[in-house]
């Protein structure tokens, strides 16, 4: 819905997802952003759930959030971060590469490629 309206979250995060009356809710709207023409270009969000093109100072679009939905269902799925760092140049150049271990063959078909599809890093 909030994409719908060129409105960017940039915070997707466990701690940003409520429940209320038994159903998921998107909160902490503080660093969303009414996209100008598409995209944004201020450096914002929570280093884990940070996508490529914001490490990288890109301008971006709502992908952004769906990078953070990957890593969100991710840490759903194997409660650990996809992309981790001792510091932040080694978690940048994690989240840069797009590399981590896929989720194993005990999920879905259909949930493993989900989590693909939203980590893709594009040049």
């Amino acid at each position: 819905m909030l994409h719908n309206h060129k409105i960017i979250h940039r915070d997707i995060k466990s701690a940003n997802i409520f429940f209320v009356n038994d159903r998921a809710k998107l909160g902490d709207m503080n660093v969303s952003k009414v996209a100008e023409q598409g995209m944004a270009e201020t450096q914002t969000g929570t280093p884990y759930y940070t996508s490529p093109e914001i490490w990288l100072g890109k301008k971006y679009s709502n992908k952004c959030d769906i990078w953070s939905l990957g890593v969100l269902l991710y840490e759903m799925c194997c409660l650990r971060m996809p992309f981790t760092g001792r510091d932040f140049p080694s978690l940048y150049k994690r989240v840069i590469e797009g590399k981590y271990e896929e989720l194993s063959e005990y999920y879905s078909q259909p949930l493993q490629n989900l989590v693909r599809m939203c980590l893709i890093v594009e040049d």
